[in-house]
């Protein structure tokens, strides 16, 4: 099994930065498949980005292309979202996912899900 833990998320400005991550633990994921996903409330979960296991293929919703990107660290077994130029439009629950398919994955389809953190951004 695979535990998935986010943090860094809080209560920014519009136009700021903050940058997530996501510690794995249980077993390492560095052959894994990881992705960002949010859920703002009344909204359904949707895509953020998503990386492969080695980290040279990465992916982006359209609505944050440009401005967020997507990293990992497999010695840490961790992988990150760096978000800039924040807008209230991203206020949702970020939840970090991983699978043991190794491609990058865009579909909702992952084996293991964080708890999520809370971004709020205000206007």
């Amino acid at each position: 099994q695979v535990q998935l833990v986010e943090s860094g998320g809080g209560l920014v400005q519009a136009g700021y930065s903050l940058r997530l991550s996501c510690a794995a633990s249980g077993r390492t994921v560095r052959t894994y498949a990881m992705g960002w996903f949010r859920q703002a409330p009344g909204k359904e979960r949707e895509f953020v980005a998503a990386i492969n296991w080695s980290g040279d293929s990465t992916y982006y919703a359209d609505s944050v292309q440009g401005r967020f990107t997507i990293s990992r660290n497999n010695a840490k077994n961790t992988v990150y979202l760096q978000m800039n130029s924040l807008k209230p439009e991203d206020t949702a629950v970020y939840y970090c996912a991983a699978d043991p398919r190794s491609g990058v994955i865009l579909t909702s389809a992952y084996d293991y899900w964080g708890q999520g953190t809370q971004v709020t951004v205000s206007s």
